[in-house]
């Protein structure tokens, strides 16, 4: 009697109603789209390189190697030595390792030298490893591989042929004009910096560098230093034993930093702004809240009457206390149900767009267990907010409802 009663008390309203909950949807969604977005972006942001034990470059701090490693942001003071490489490769701790080298880019995106290994060993995402939309890794020394956004944005094929530039700035004075590299491979999207990334051999990278014609000529290609190296031990156990052997190191200053720890550091400078959006969120939900009130309340001058006729009939006041709440969850409800369903067809329709634009990559399902807290601690906030009208309700009494 009671569901009955506060459907059709709601369905006699319908147009007040239906805005209130087109209200109330909006900002649910946004407070729902924040929190959504917030995990995933931790969740690619922690995940954006997997499987690496260690991270080794020269010693500076660990977030600044963190960034310039993996993110590509910012620029490395100085390298470390190809000798102190190969003293990584020789440990017995270590299973594989992932050169890089930083300093020249393309248009705007980085340039990282690597090796075969990287597509080897590279995993993002716990095991996702490097897939080709078309072509392959690098086998001569002038071919490169682009990223899927790199691809994208600028409109590249296999075969097409590029020139690269010496340091950040891509100017006509630094490109490397003479030793332009053809595509031989582009990337699938990961939603890493991988996808914003040209990556070349260490051989093409030297070679780009020296004052010669072609490749083929030179008597030496051997790099000399190289900015991180991505390191993969044979055993967990051995990190931290390997980690302070490395920091020791007497013939050059090096540093070995944890990736996890590091990324939990970053993350933890971030988490301003991550406050600043869930204030902003929250204050929308509080304006749908109160204006459901506001309508609750003004309704209740409209069916004085109705609600007499009900004590009249012997219902007690806890029934109309009751009425007013159900009609809030009701309200409430039916708006979570919307802004499910608009999230749910976002989610549908943006999955492929946020990962080729902002290499956001969303999970299967946006439906996690920190989504559901969220939507029953807004039917507790709703049933709170209720509570001024049921209880005006509850109050009053009968003679004052029949004048």
């Amino acid at each position: 009697m009671l569901i009955k009663l506060a459907w059709h008390s709601l369905g006699s309203r319908l147009g007040t109603v239906l805005l209130t909950i087109m209200m109330m949807s909006v900002s649910i969604l946004v407070l729902l789209s924040v929190e959504n977005i917030r995990h995933q972006a931790k969740e690619s942001f922690q995940q954006s390189v997997s499987d690496v034990d260690l991270i080794v470059g020269p010693r500076t701090g660990q977030i600044n190697l963190l960034l310039y490693s993996i993110f590509h942001i910012g620029v490395p003071t100085h390298n470390l030595s190809w000798d102190s490489y190969q003293m990584l490769q020789q440990q017995p701790e270590v299973d594989w390792t992932i050169p890089l080298s930083l300093g020249d880019s393309h248009q705007g995106y980085r340039v990282v030298g690597s090796e075969q290994q990287l597509f080897e060993h590279f995993r993002y995402r716990a095991d996702h490893s490097l897939e080709f939309a078309s072509g392959n890794a690098f086998n001569e020394t002038y071919d490169a591989v682009v990223g899927a956004e790199v691809a994208a944005s600028l409109g590249y094929q296999t075969g097409n042929a590029i020139v690269l530039a010496h340091g950040i700035a891509d100017t006509s004075f630094s490109r490397h004009d003479n030793h332009p590299f053809q595509i031989s491979g582009i990337l699938k999207p990961t939603g890493t910096p991988i996808d914003r990334s040209v990556f070349i051999s260490l051989t093409g990278l030297e070679a780009m560098h020296a004052d010669f014609p072609g490749a083929n000529t030179a008597p030496d290609l051997t790099p000399q230093s190289v900015t991180a190296v991505l390191v993969g031990l044979t055993s967990k156990i051995k990190t931290f034993s390997l980690q302070r052997e490395i920091n020791t190191y007497s013939a050059e200053a090096l540093q070995a930093i944890l990736p996890g720890v590091a990324l939990s550091s970053l993350w933890s400078m971030l988490s301003g702004v991550e406050q600043t959006l869930w204030v902003i969120s929250l204050l929308v939900l509080l304006g749908a809240l109160i204006g459901m009130v506001n309508v609750l309340l003004l309704s209740m001058r409209e069916r004085r009457h109705e609600l007499a006729v009900l004590r009249a009939l012997g219902y007690h006041p806890s029934f109309l206390f009751a009425l007013l709440q159900l009609e809030a969850i009701l309200i409430t409800a039916s708006s979570i149900i919307v802004a499910l369903l608009a999230l749910s067809a976002g989610d549908m329709w943006l999955r492929e767009w946020l990962l080729s634009q902002f290499g956001l990559f969303l999970a299967d399902s946006l439906l996690q267990a920190g989504t559901w807290r969220l939507v029953g601690g807004i039917m507790l906030a709703a049933i709170l907010s209720a509570l001024l009208p049921a209880v005006n309700a509850y109050r009053q009494g009968l003679g004052t409802q029949l004048r």
